[in-house]
């Protein structure tokens, strides 16, 4: 069977090429063949474009500039048609780029938009797909490989379990699988989508984004230094403990005597932690060895946000005045470059979860939309039936974090960034329109940075953290506090900032646990 991206593309590049000859060989014995080869061409183009499940506006879109560019490169080859061998030259070499163009570019270009209302699968852009696994599908309960062999054969694909945990239970996960697509068919991507979407062993289809991390490392500034009951000497540096009035925290806990119930344990889904850094390792609970190293920076400076050890005399200091209370840990869920995909992240969380984490924190994502997270939300499920609080940095875009996952998946706690003003963070995206959006310091914060340094970054990935450390202090005290019973005071005891609406409120310790343990 002869595929329609095939006929689309390859009708094109013969039309191009014999019209460019015509005008070489036009009052020669071959012209008319060279004419029925064009016509040939461009009836295989037509129809390939024209049988598309593409829209019909993208159709016409297409086929107007696909034309302008063959005339123009035709007629541009005119002008040499009586220097044969340059024009032969430089249609050999305005071949090799619009062959090129064409296979990488053209026919995907076409089916920018969404296959099915649904939503579940996005626009074909394959910087967005894994090209390790493009797609996570899910077969419905008791269907087989078998019946989806056809359509792997047919596109040499490769399909593994997408995830692994231990209460199979808890879940349906293990009913999904991860599909590789081969370089030489990633260009037949959206005619694999539909020939799973419309094969009836399949229950839900997804693509596997690509996570990328955009630091932004940013400036440490010394502050005037205000009287701490601790004695961290970098304490000067984080202007966010005197917005969240983290002395008053911390005088509470002692003067009232409060106790807590358990040590929490908050993983961070990252580049990895230090685990041996100096304002860390007192604090810090391995789960995996191969977790306990960072390449990046990253996450050792969320994992110092969250749970760095305070009144120790070096560093920085955080929620928790003493080691009672919370522990951190960490998962690595990207590389020592930042990047990662989505069933990495996901199966982070199943592991956090099954290492009896209390608080999930996440400080990564990508662009997505909230119908197209239907794994990630199996995922929290899990993590939620096992007892954690799952929190995400609401991304650094600008934009609707309901457009931005895992931040827009139900029952995650979503978090933007603010600046020593409280106004939202230029970068960070807003979250009036997630389910539970929340505020925290989001620029200049000073923390952790492998080989027991400290560094100053911006985002809403040190937001995150931020709210994962008072959750975990949250959950010492009250270890049966559920996402919704933490978002729900957070909200009431936190203060206005000057963008309220698109930031959730700022949270307040203090208040936030005066609350807690009414």
């Amino acid at each position: 069977m002869i595929d329609i991206s095939v006929l689309y593309t390859n009708g094109l590049f013969i039309s191009f090429v014999s019209l460019a000859l015509w005008f070489l060989f036009q009052n020669k014995k071959i012209s008319p063949i060279i004419v029925l080869t064009f016509l040939i061409g461009l009836a295989c183009y037509l129809y390939g474009l024209f049988t598309t499940p593409a829209s019909l506006d993208a159709k016409w879109l297409s086929l107007s500039r696909d034309l302008v560019i063959l005339g123009a490169a035709a007629s541009f080859l005119s002008f040499f048609k009586s220097k044969k061998p340059l024009f032969l030259v430089l249609l050999l070499g305005l071949s090799f780029l619009a062959y090129q163009y064409y296979f990488s570019y053209m026919h995907t270009s076409l089916f920018m938009q969404t296959l099915e209302k649904d939503g579940a699968v996005g626009p074909i852009n394959l910087s967005s797909y894994d090209k390790d696994g493009e797609l996570l599908l899910e077969l419905k309960e008791n269907a087989s490989l078998d019946a989806i062999q056809d359509i792997i054969q047919k596109y040499d694909l490769t399909v593994q379990p997408a995830f692994q945990m231990e209460s199979e239970d808890l879940t349906d996960l293990d009913d999904y699988i991860i599909v590789n697509v081969p370089d030489n068919e990633r260009m037949n991507l959206l005619y694999i989508i539909k020939a799973f979407k419309n094969n009836d062993a399949v229950e839900y289809l997804e693509n596997n984004d690509v996570i990328q991390l955009k630091p932004i490392e940013s400036e440490t500034i010394n502050r005037k230094k205000r009287r701490y009951n601790v004695n961290d000497p970098d304490i000067s540096k984080q202007w966010g403990l005197d917005q969240m009035a983290i002395d008053e925290l911390h005088t509470l806990l002692r003067k009232k005597n409060v106790k807590a119930q358990k040590t929490a344990l908050i993983a961070i889904l990252d580049t990895g932690v230090d685990a041996n850094h100096e304002d860390l390792k007192a604090n810090f609970k391995s789960i995996k060895k191969k977790h306990d190293t960072d390449p990046n920076a990253h996450g050792t400076h969320c994992a110092g946000i969250a749970a760095a050890v305070t009144n120790n005399g070096k560093g920085i200091a955080s929620f928790a005045p003493d080691n009672n209370f919370v522990k951190v840990s960490s998962i690595r869920v990207l590389s020592g470059f930042g990047g990662g995909t989505q069933q990495a992240v996901i199966n982070g969380i199943l592991e956090a979860a099954d290492a009896g984490a209390d608080v999930i924190s996440m400080s990564l994502g990508a662009p997505s939309n909230s119908s197209r997270v239907k794994a990630y939300k199996k995922a929290i499920d899990y993590a939620t039936k096992k007892g954690a609080i799952v929190i995400a940095a609401a991304g650094n875009s600008n934009r609707d974090a309901a457009q931005y996952s895992p931040a827009n998946t139900p029952g995650i706690i979503a978090v933007s960034a603010v600046d020593e003003n409280l106004n939202r963070a230029v970068f960070s995206n807003y979250v009036q329109n997630v389910k539970m959006g929340i505020a925290a310091p989001g620029v200049n914060i000073y923390s952790t940075v492998p080989g027991s340094q400290y560094k100053s970054f911006n985002g809403t990935s040190m937001a995150c953290p931020a709210v994962a450390g008072l959750i975990g202090v949250m959950k010492s005290l009250k270890p049966d506090l559920t996402a919704k019973e933490a978002y729900t005071i957070l909200k009431k005891s936190g203060k206005d900032t000057k963008n309220k609406k698109e930031t959730g409120q700022f949270i307040q310790p203090t208040e936030a646990i005066k609350l807690l343990l009414k």
